[in-house]
């Protein structure tokens, strides 16, 4: 199932559009469409030139000659990839966008991006393509003949909820791109977030109305406000994080936060009171997690 209303996640159009899988007997049409399918998810969205399409590989899929995996290892392995994401991108960044191509989903935790840290150094490029593509998830997620889809915003068995908003963090919506799409342009998004397993804000991507579709930020330094001197009597501090802070109402007023997104640390005597103060000025919160 979806996570809220999926119109206002960013995920509409990914849930309304059923997987495509490739079957025996279909037309010249449908098979071109399946090409695009592979480009639009394995590129992130980009747009491709002809000059930079995949011409042979593309002929051989057409012919039957290969199956969507192989077709999707073909243009991983592309210098079109190589050049956009590899040679240009930190490490971290390339491994968590080869998660969002070829899985599906974020990067599930600290020993994830370590392994493929450590196949990167240890084998190469290819060998880090071949790791996502021959692995047991892709396999019984796609098998041979369908085309890799986002499935990270959905529930899944095994997975947490952690990872779960981190897919968020990545996907910014139909109409984003890996290349011009995306604020964090080529520096890691979630890199601190995988490794100490914090959760983020679950932001709708950018929209053009007041107080409404917000796009993902940091929630930096600046952003966060310890409220009293630390835990009470019970021991327990709690972390909130808030965001969709904006000027409801008319387009001239003006919000008194700085950010759309903050985090509050909460004595748990205070977290009722801070909880409701929140929710007067505005805020939704996205997640409360002990400290």
């Amino acid at each position: 199932m979806t996570f809220g209303p999926a119109s206002q996640l960013g995920v509409a159009l990914f849930e309304e559009t059923p997987p495509l899988e490739l079957t025996p007997g279909r037309t010249e049409e449908e098979v071109e469409t399946f090409i695009r399918a592979v480009y639009r998810q394995i590129l992130g969205n980009a747009y491709v030139m002809e000059s930079e399409r995949a011409v042979v590989p593309e002929s051989q899929f057409k012919r039957g000659e290969l199956s969507v995996r192989e077709f999707v290892r073909a243009v991983a392995k592309s210098e079109l990839y190589r050049s956009r994401f590899f040679e240009t991108c930190p490490r971290y960044r390339f491994i968590e966008l080869n998660y969002k191509h070829f899985l599906g989903r974020a990067p599930d935790g600290l020993e994830e991006m370590r392994s493929h840290s450590t196949i990167l150094d240890t084998q190469g490029f290819e060998a880090e393509i071949d790791s996502y593509l021959d692995s047991d998830e892709y396999q019984n997620a796609y098998g041979e003949n369908i085309v890799p889809y986002y499935r990270g915003y959905k529930t899944q068995p095994g997975k947490n909820m952690v990872g779960f908003t981190h897919l968020f963090a990545l996907a910014r919506g139909s109409s984003s791109s890996d290349l011009k799409g995306s604020l964090s342009g080529k520096t890691p998004v979630l890199n601190k977030y995988v490794i100490q397993e914090i959760p983020l804000p679950v932001i709708p991507p950018s929209g053009g109305s007041v107080g409404d579709g917000w796009s993902f930020q940091d929630t930096s330094a600046g952003a966060r406000t310890r409220l009293g001197a630390g835990a009470d009597e019970e021991g327990k501090v709690y972390r909130i994080e808030v965001t969709g802070y904006g000027s409801p109402g008319k387009v001239s007023r003006v919000s008194k936060f700085r950010r759309s997104n903050q985090v509050y640390f909460v004595p748990f005597s205070k977290l009722s009171q801070e909880y409701q103060r929140i929710h007067r000025d505005g805020g939704v919160i996205a997640s409360i997690t002990p400290v």
